[in-house]
């Protein structure tokens, strides 16, 4: 096989790259476009946990002056990039979906699809529990005399950081599941590995959200939860070298 000839599959699956990524931009732009328009909206939304328990006559500032035009559009091209995330799974799907045994075809459709219905409860459950009890944990501990007015643009990247960690952190189940699967570990070591695993998760809090108890707690919490369901999961799915031999 000369050189050219072995390039030549190599060039087809880059061009095939290309075009499955130019799809997905193109899909958060067109979510994106159908949104803009009400950007200041989504970020009402997203602002409600906070001004609420925000005490009467306070309210949210902008201390840049352009702040009020870029943090809306700024959060409204995230919310395209969620809301345009299956399409872009179903692209990555397609393009590895080809290079893979069935057997592993059988196991990632299900694991991606978790994956990313797991991700979007881990920010459902932060927007709907995390951040209504620390915002209003934090308006009660605030010094006496000291008025609250949250930035726009800090309060965002705030709210941002604590949906990713959470959206991370419910990951967990389909970590564990491709761990056992993998041969990496089995479902009994994890088991006799569990304190380590409770300490564990109470260190990721600790470091994925912002320093204060409430926070921490409702997120390793959960992961503790999920890291059982994962043992649980795992019983579903024989390791991948049975799995192999099976097929052969």
């Amino acid at each position: 096989m000369t050189e050219t000839s072995s390039s030549q599959p190599l060039i087809g699956h880059l061009l095939e790259l290309r075009t499955r990524l130019m799809h997905s931009i193109l899909a958060v732009l067109l979510v994106f476009v159908s949104l803009v328009y009400f950007a200041n909206d989504i970020y009402r939304l997203l602002a409600d946990p906070l001004m609420k328990v925000l005490p009467e006559g306070a309210s949210m500032i902008a201390t840049d002056v352009a702040a009020p035009f870029f943090t809306p559009i700024k959060l409204t091209i995230v919310v395209s990039c969620f809301i345009a995330m299956p399409y872009m799974l179903s692209q990555l799907w397609g393009f590895i979906a080809p290079g893979l045994y069935q057997h592993e075809r059988k196991m990632a459709v299900p694991l991606v699809a978790g994956s990313g219905a797991l991700f979007y409860a881990g920010i459902a459950f932060a927007y709907s529990v995390v951040l209504p009890l620390a915002f209003a944990f934090f308006t009660k501990v605030a010094p006496e005399g000291v008025t609250i007015a949250t930035d726009i643009s800090n309060y965002l990247d705030f709210v941002l950081k604590i949906f990713f960690a959470f959206g991370l952190a419910f990951e967990i189940p389909i970590a564990t599941v491709l761990l056992c699967w993998s041969g990496a570990t089995t479902p009994d070591a994890l088991r006799q590995k569990r304190p380590y695993v409770i300490v564990g998760v109470f260190v990721i809090g600790m470091l994925l959200t912002p320093p204060d108890v409430i926070s921490q707690t409702l997120l390793a919490f959960p992961m503790w939860l999920l890291f059982e369901l994962g043992l649980v999961l795992t019983r579903f799915y024989s390791p991948r070298e049975q799995t192999e031999s099976t097929d052969v």
